[in-house]
């Protein structure tokens, strides 16, 4: 009965204690919260008002006004983490009161703001994702149980909330963390923490169960670290009145960060006001020596090593020395050969000016003619070689080739900058900008394939009708040259002088046959090469060539109209996920934020377009025909 008496008291000493420092705290209309300088030149200030204010405060810095302000009203929508420690020290009453409390909290928080949930015993663990409805949260805190092992993972959950809150698109973000304890089974460090949150954005509110034994020096260090508030409770009974602080005081703070033009060491006067309601003044001295700048995390493409104060450094010789070695390059092309130098004088003044403009071009055509001495002899090379041919496309492999880098490039640069994540950049650079010369390439190739087909029936007709004139095979190809059109008229040419030149007319027309891609002029030079070597009408077999040309034709177009149906069906499958995660993130883009900035997310898209793809050949082979 005694020990009721005495926790009763202790519970009723805290309650009066937080409520005094509220008092005290409502008594004065605007004040400091804190001001944060860790991350020279970006200057962080809570502003705290004794009300809710919806006009951001006036910012002075030495008496001029703050020049890039940026203001987020923590009253307002934002994203917010409910931490709560479930080790063992926490079992009975301690936890049952620390739920009960949290669940009242999070009941009462504004429409709009995003709530989740982590627990940390020995590890932490995200129970809810963020959601503007607090049933979830509710319910998930309701059932919270005691963890299994022993162990207080605080940093580690610290470090989780702030990576979570990372990809929030509400620029306000705050983690209400509650513990009885200090850390003990965390990966992460207190520097560490307090680093994932300043990257974040986030402000910590540290609440701390003070037990005989508790030291709140790691949980002050946190709220200081981050512009936040330690609140101390002197049992898990205070812990309603103390969320109930929380929630007012988050209700009337303005976060205001900017970047300063002090230098360090130099004393700066912060002066911040409110139309109607007060002002307040802090003075401070900017830290004169920093700690030691922490390497960028590695992104996946290059090590963290590489983004140090070291690895700068060799980049940047390394840079240097590239665009050095480019300039002597262009240098010495610039002079041009030794050849040219003599022939210059006895050159006229055109054909100088013309050396001069090839001669800036040189450096060009010296990395394409080194592209190809590399990678000319593979079979791929060969392959790019012939899709330009087959498109007539006024482009060397190697060319092709340094243009579809370039469009890579430029295409993981555009989203880089836009800030999306590094497997956007990639799949945007190779699967993007990488494939858009491929496209256009064969998009030209199947448009010429497809004309030189609708022209192949006339042609036939056309040398059949010269034949039965009583010209030559070799004149009715000509008369094809003179009354056709590209590109029967421009590869029919390239025949007629290949075999002026002393080619055999059957290799010229199988070259050809290849070059075009048609089965059905293959199917006519093969009947016409069995015809010449076994002898007969030419112009017969012109004729029933023509005919059976035209009714494939006629049967292909049939087939392709009574597929269509299916082909329209393979594409409305394929587009609809498209066409609805677009108008979700339209309308709501914190609904997708997993999908694109975790790595389950990045997991599933993985698998889905593994299956769409899948999905997709399957479809094409269902309304593919071949005959």
């Amino acid at each position: 009965m005694r020990r009721r008496a005495v926790l009763a008291a202790a519970a009723a000493g805290a309650a009066l204690a937080i409520l005094a420092s509220s008092a005290a705290a409502a008594q004065t209309p605007v004040r400091i919260a804190g001001v944060d300088t860790a991350g020279y030149p970006h200057v962080v200030l809570n502003v705290v008002t004794r009300a809710h204010v919806s006009t951001p405060p006036h910012l002075t810095e030495n008496g001029a006004p703050v020049v890039g302000l940026d203001a987020v009203n923590l009253g307002d929508a934002k994203s917010l983490v409910i931490a709560i420690d479930n080790s063992r020290s926490m079992s009975g009453s301690s936890l049952a009161n620390a739920k009960s409390a949290a669940r009242a909290f999070v009941h009462r928080k504004h429409a709009g703001d995003r709530v989740a949930v982590i627990a940390f015993g020995r590890r932490a663990v995200q129970l809810t994702g963020f959601s503007t409805s607090s049933a979830e949260a509710e319910g998930v805190l309701g059932g919270l149980a005691v963890a299994g092992s022993s162990g207080t993972a605080l940093y580690d959950a610290v470090v989780q909330a702030s990576q979570a809150l990372r990809t929030s698109s509400l620029a306000g973000r705050v983690i209400v963390l509650l513990t009885d304890g200090s850390d003990v089974s965390s990966h992460a460090s207190l520097d560490g923490a307090i680093s994932a949150a300043r990257k974040a954005g986030v402000s910590i509110y540290p609440i701390g169960i003070e037990g005989p034994a508790f030291d709140a020096t790691a949980l002050k260090e946190l709220a200081r670290g981050t512009n936040g508030t330690y609140y101390g409770a002197g049992s898990s009974a205070a812990l309603a009145q103390v969320y109930t602080s929380i929630a007012a005081e988050l209700d009337s703070t303005w976060r205001l960060g900017y970047d300063t033009t002090a230098r360090p060491g130099d004393k700066l006067v912060l002066r911040a006001s409110l139309k109607g309601v007060g002002t307040t003044e802090q003075t401070l001295t900017v830290p004169a020596t920093f700690g030691p700048a922490e390497p960028a995390p590695s992104t996946g493409v290059l090590p963290s090593a590489a983004y140090s104060t070291l690895g700068t450094l060799l980049f940047s010789l390394l840079v240097a020395t590239i665009a050095l070695s480019a300039v002597l390059v262009l240098v010495r092309m610039r002079r041009g050969s030794w050849v040219k130098q003599r022939l210059a004088p006895h050159v006229g003044e055109a054909e100088r000016r013309g050396m001069r403009r090839n001669e800036r071009l040189s450096f060009l055509a010296a990395l394409f003619r080194a592209t190809e001495g590399a990678f000319g002899r593979h079979s791929l090379w060969r392959s790019i070689e012939r899709l330009l041919i087959r498109g007539a496309v006024p482009l060397r492999p190697a060319e092709f080739v340094w243009a579809t880098l370039g469009s890579a490039v430029v295409g993981g640069i555009v989203l880089a900058v836009a800030g999306a994540p590094i497997l956007l950049i990639l799949v945007a650079g190779l699967g993007g900008g990488g494939a858009v010369p491929y496209a256009v390439v064969s998009l030209r190739v199947r448009k010429r394939a497809k004309a030189f087909e609708n022209q192949l029936p006339d042609l036939l007709t056309t040398i059949a009708a010269t034949l039965k004139a009583g010209h030559s095979f070799k004149h009715g190809l000509q008369a094809v040259v003179d009354e056709s059109t590209p590109p029967a008229s421009e590869e029919l040419k390239r025949v007629l002088t290949e075999t002026g030149l002393g080619r055999p007319m059957d290799d010229a027309l199988a070259e050809m046959a290849e070059r075009v891609g048609s089965e059905n002029f293959e199917f006519a030079i093969t009947a016409v090469t069995i015809q010449r070597q076994v002898g007969g009408s030419l112009a017969t077999l012109f004729d029933m060539v023509s005919e059976t040309v035209r009714n494939r034709q006629q049967f292909a177009r049939k087939v392709r109209s009574l597929t269509s149906m299916g082909r329209m069906s393979a594409y409305t499958l394929v587009a609809i996920p498209f066409f609805i995660a677009g108008m979700v993130w339209l309308t709501n883009k914190s609904y997708m934020d997993p999908l694109f900035h975790t790595h389950i997310g990045h997991l599933l898209l993985i698998v889905g377009m593994m299956m769409m793809s899948i999905g997709s050949l399957i479809l094409k082979k269902i309304v593919a025909f071949k005959g």
